[in-house]
């Protein structure tokens, strides 16, 4: 239990960082980013800032989450959703290997996501006791 909690939190971590770099680099209009969303998948430069928006807002979610773990829940589920339109995206870019990466993202968001539901049904046991 001890060690899979410690093992959770550096994922959480991880992810913080991740999507935290990932969003700030959408927002600040990286010219990498901007090529990639509107030349290579068609997507508007509208599109990219919201989900900039949405990867800085998950990783706040996903650190706070430390201490509100339905917060975590919401994030690493919202930033799952994220992941799974990426790989989609990559997909139908004909990227198919490039989609490796969200697929990590994605299998560590949802390992976050079940071991704060864990927490917090644990948490609803000890206070019915």
């Amino acid at each position: 239990m001890f060690v899979t909690k410690w093992v959770t939190r550096i994922i959480q971590g991880l992810l913080v960082i991740d999507f935290l770099l990932s969003g700030i680099m959408k927002l600040t209009g990286n010219n990498t980013a901007v090529q990639e969303f509107t030349q290579v998948y068609n997507f508007s430069l509208g599109f990219m800032y919201t989900i900039g928006v949405l990867e800085v807002l998950g990783a706040l979610g996903l650190f706070i989450g430390y201490w509100k773990p339905k917060l975590a829940i919401a994030a690493s589920g919202g930033l799952g959703l994220i992941m799974i339109g990426a790989i989609f995206t990559l997909f139908n870019a004909g990227q198919g290997l490039m989609a490796l990466m969200p697929l990590v993202v994605l299998i560590l968001s949802i390992i976050v996501f079940i071991r704060n539901q864990a927490i917090l049904k644990q948490k609803s046991i000890i206070k019915e006791e």
